[in-house]
């Protein structure tokens, strides 16, 4: 069956928000790439599930809204909000981040592209200074004397 890009846009993302590893991997291409802040990414389905399972790992109530997305042809603009609580260890460009318990709430804008059914790239933008100082604990307000 050819699922329209809109129909892959919703499983892919019915996927992630329900941890479906194989319902997300069905729907991604063999030679699929993804882009991410700070040269995250990969190219290859076993990459890209990899990934976006590492966001899985490091938050496991990881879930995403979308407010708006717009299709041209086969291309998917998305708008939305990550939300989760951190955890799991998050890898991340200059070094892991180990589980700090503490909740994030990240806007992203994701452009896709699809062909046959099929997720062919992801190219994710988001604020990674945002995400890391929800993630650092709170400091401690020092008082002039």
């Amino acid at each position: 069956m050819t699922l329209t890009a809109r129909e892959a846009f919703e499983r892919g993302t019915d996927a992630f928000n329900a941890h479906d590893i194989d319902g997300f991997a069905a729907v991604i291409a063999d030679d699929v790439v993804v882009q991410a802040p700070g040269g995250m990414g990969g190219r290859g389905r076993a990459a890209c599930v990899e990934f976006y399972g590492g966001w899985w790992s490091a938050f496991p109530d990881a879930h995403v809204e979308v407010h708006r997305v717009y299709f041209v042809d086969d291309v998917a603009v998305e708008e939305g909000t990550f939300s989760g609580t951190h955890h799991g260890v998050l890898h991340a460009p200059g070094g892991d981040i180990p589980p700090t318990g503490r909740s994030v709430s990240l806007d992203y804008v994701q452009v896709l592209r699809f062909r046959d059914s099929q997720h062919v790239s992801f190219h994710l933008m988001f604020d990674r200074l945002a995400m890391l100082e929800q993630l650092e604990p709170a400091s401690t307000p020092t008082h002039a004397r």
